[in-house]
């Protein structure tokens, strides 16, 4: 290479320009348990570093300072839970409040030792070097943690049918082996007739629904038993903690119920069509109509996607709400929710993809929607299976979700009912590049492909 060229190549390296500072009235939080240390500025106080308690009078006493400095922006990293009291606070006096992630801002270099944890978040946020995690508003927060309260019951719910199925074990009661769920009408009934003191099989067994498949003599053999009082008695217990769970579940649905009545409607429930989907026989589903509440807050049909039920819905809603323009496009979404895989490379080569642990319930609730695509006859099953034979099911579970999450993404943002493709237009398109990527092959090797009907040539390109 000449010494002119290479000249010419460094004048056109575009010179770094150093830091600025972008935000002047930033400030700093760090969040423990019983305390926090705030920091602003060093010309807006002569004390720029205050320690407060986490008593609600010193939290707001810790936003006044901040008011009272000037301060506008503040960075604090996500501490459990310790940091939402005072994100709430802050939002309510209008300061701008930046959520950042911990393990980020362990990576950034450069800090001293004696420095606190305030004091370099203020540092940070005042040159910009803090990525802001993402909140929901107010309103779509209080749905999230209706939501996680209900799924906590129910998950107690469920610990007290497991114990109900092992005091039946312990007394050699084989009813769970003869009945599909035990806490359905023939499971529950039994089980509430042998709380009440009765032990006869025959007289149990009459309990037995007409669509059991087990005939009633097997019910009645699998009732005959030892009947012992200590295990009696834990039975009677984890029955009536089922029944406490199921009340309590109940009445978290009616306050679900009510907060989605309290949303801005986009659409009338009247409007919304009839689903081409069967009834879900699950025990957990909603005891209300919570897919006309969805459609009415989405003002499209979220469940109208295959294997999107409503509860799915209504996860996916209550963690990211309805305003997609948080996210500049739909790659942006699903790379939030951890569904797009992350290339580590060296030297222009890919190490490793993966697509990261995330514990977002958005995320989890797409990942088990898209594993039901197994059997299903439309675009998204078809996909599911092509990727499931080359990746196997769990990468299959990822894509599939991925492919969910933004059809999610542009329903609630440019309001468009979804249309399935159908499973023969996915295998129609897949055999259309398998041809393409064939014709392409025997390009580089100096063939080119025809169709044996009229011999119609599907590559262009001379053969040597």
């Amino acid at each position: 290479m000449s010494k002119h060229k290479k000249n010419k190549q460094l004048k056109e390296i575009p010179k770094l320009e150093s830091l600025k500072q972008i935000n002047f009235n930033a400030g700093g939080i760090d969040i423990a348990s019983a305390e926090i240390w705030v920091c602003v500025p060093e010309d807006r106080d002569p004390q720029p570093v205050r320690r407060f308690d986490t008593f609600t009078a010193d939290l707001q006493r810790a936003a006044a300072w901040l008011k009272r400095c000037g301060v506008d922006t503040v960075a604090m990293e996500s501490t459990g839970i310790y940091w939402i009291p005072m994100y709430e606070i802050l939002e309510a006096q209008g300061i701008e409040v930046f959520l950042v992630n911990a393990h980020e801002v362990k990576n950034v270099p450069g800090r001293k030792s004696d420095i606190l944890d305030c004091q370099w978040l203020q540092q940070l946020h005042t040159y910009g070097l803090l990525h802001r995690s993402f909140i929901p508003d107010q309103a779509i927060r209080k749905l999230r943690d209706l939501g996680d309260h209900r799924d906590n019951l129910v998950r107690h719910r469920g610990t007290q049918i497991q114990y109900m199925q092992k005091a039946l074990h312990l007394m050699n009661l084989q009813l769970d082996n003869v009945i599909t769920d035990i806490t359905g009408k023939t499971g529950m009934a039994i089980i509430r007739d042998i709380e009440r003191g009765q032990r006869d099989p025959k007289l149990l067994a009459q309990h037995r629904d007409p669509n059991c498949k087990n005939p009633i003599e097997v019910i009645e053999k699998s009732l005959e038993g030892n009947y012992s009082d200590e295990h009696l008695f834990q039975l009677k217990q984890s029955l009536e903690l089922y029944d406490f769970f199921s009340k309590k579940i109940a009445e978290c649905e009616k306050q679900i119920e009510q907060h989605y009545k309290r949303f801005h409607s986009k659409a009338n429930p009247d409007d919304l069509p009839p689903t081409h989907k069967k009834d879900s026989r699950t025990k957990n589903k909603m005891h209300f109509d919570l897919r006309a509440q969805l459609f009415r807050l989405c003002g499209v049909d979220l469940t109208a996607i295959d294997s999107v039920n409503a509860i799915v819905a209504h996860t996916v809603i209550a963690h990211t709400g309805v305003d997609m323009s948080r996210w500049k496009t739909e790659k942006h979404f699903t790379s939030w929710l951890k569904l797009c895989p992350k290339n580590d490379t060296s030297a222009g080569n890919v190490l490793r993809r993966s697509v990261g642990k995330t514990q977002n319930k958005a995320t989890l609730a797409l990942k088990q929607a898209a594993k039901s695509l197994n059997r299903s006859h439309s675009y998204l099953g078809a996909y599911y299976r092509r990727m499931k034979a080359i990746h196997g099911p769990a990468k299959a579970a990822t894509a599939a979700a991925h492919k969910i999450a933004r059809i999610i993404y542009v329903m609630l943002k440019e309001q468009k009912e979804f249309v399935d493709l159908g499973e023969d237009y996915f295998m129609q398109k897949n055999k259309e590049r398998q041809i393409k990527k064939l014709a392409k092959k025997a390009n580089s090797l100096g063939f080119y492909l025809v169709r044996p009907a009229n011999y119609q040539r599907l590559a262009t390109g001379s053969v040597s």
